[in-house]
């Protein structure tokens, strides 16, 4: 059986995918196969100009447990160089889903911990229902957060990660809030509306204009306001006010009609 199970809602702009992860009698635990399949999945996604905004969630009671203790068990046998690449390829399915041009939203319910954390911090925004908990846990297993700290930092900053990566203490929805890992919180019920409610935002947008608004934040974050930087923001709105679909979006907002990308609504729904 698959890792993963996909579901295309197909709008007349394009597609808000479903990327559900698809071990539920593992609590979503994750191995070299669904690493395999999440790095693939996403680099096809990010590839296709149809696709709107994607949704990564889990099936059953839990988002994600981490890695697999079957996985786990496996690599107490390995080299340190099949551990490298092992962990590499981890990695590079993190680093798939974050640099993935399309609007990535994390869909969070019941128990997230360690690499489900990562996958978390690696979207670009995340919803979590009031029962969802989250764990660092990597140091009970005498091992580290490492592939999923570059992104747990960035989303929850240096101070709390010293916290959390060194205590492996269990967290809220509410603290996960707190601290940035989510942007909002609500109950199990209305989990799916909210998450829609997001994905439906993001699809009233120019779609080149959210890509591009995506690759300005990964751009401009953490940089100095350099002189080279304020020409490279100059350089970036001017390709956009030149571009087809910025010139007929000014249009439209200032003859008061609508957006080319909201003349149609299409709500056709498919697999």
């Amino acid at each position: 059986m698959s890792s993963l199970d996909i579901h295309h809602h197909r709008l007349h702009q394009g597609s808000v995918v479903h990327v559900w992860l698809n071990r539920p009698e593992l609590r979503n635990a994750f191995n070299d196969s669904t690493i395999a399949e999440l790095t693939r999945t996403f680099g096809q996604l990010g590839a296709d100009p149809g696709v709107r905004a994607i949704i990564l969630g889990a099936h059953g009671p839990a988002f994600s447990a981490g890695g697999d203790l079957n996985w786990m068990r496996a690599m107490a046998d390995y080299s340190w160089d099949e551990n490298h690449a092992d962990a590499a390829r981890l990695a590079d399915m993190l680093w798939t889903i974050a640099r993935c041009p399309v609007p990535v939203i994390a869909r969070v319910q019941g128990d997230c911990f360690g690499g489900g954390v990562g996958l978390v911090a690696a979207c670009d925004m995340a919803v979590a229902s009031d029962n969802a908990g989250f764990c660092l846990s990597e140091v009970k297993l005498g091992l580290i957060p490492a592939t999923i700290g570059p992104y747990v930092v960035r989303a929850i900053g240096e101070r709390a990660a010293r916290r959390y990566f060194l205590t492996a203490e269990r967290f809220s929805a509410a603290q996960a809030a707190a601290l940035g890992l989510v942007h909002e919180v609500c109950t199990a019920e209305a989990l799916d509306e909210v998450v829609d409610r997001l994905a439906q935002a993001i699809v009233a947008n120019g779609p080149q204009a959210v890509r591009a608004s995506k690759q300005l934040v990964a751009d401009i974050a953490g940089h100095p306001i350099t002189a080279q930087l304020r020409d490279q923001t100059a350089r970036t709105i001017a390709n956009i006010r030149a571009s087809d679909e910025g010139r007929a979006g000014l249009q439209a907002f200032l003859s008061k009609t609508p957006a080319p990308w909201l003349r149609k609504t299409d709500t056709a729904r498919g697999d």
